[in-house]
């Protein structure tokens, strides 16, 4: 479910810094899946720390207008 930078800058701040939270916490959730043995796909946990990036990249371009 990668999400496309036009469509992660059509949102508001509030909702990146929620979309923020909610990635974090599933690669926390992917993580402790790994340490356990249980995460069956180990790229989607590259993909979501992609995704926090561009979300922390838009989030920065908010901040410096």
């Amino acid at each position: 479910m990668a999400t496309k930078m036009s469509e992660i800058r059509e949102l508001s701040a509030e909702e990146l810094s929620t979309r923020l939270r909610e990635l974090k916490q599933e690669v926390l959730t992917l993580r402790l899946q790994q340490a356990t043995g249980q995460l069956e796909n180990t790229a989607r946990i590259k993909a979501i720390r992609r995704e926090v990036a561009r979300v922390n990249t838009v989030l920065t371009e908010l901040r410096n207008k």
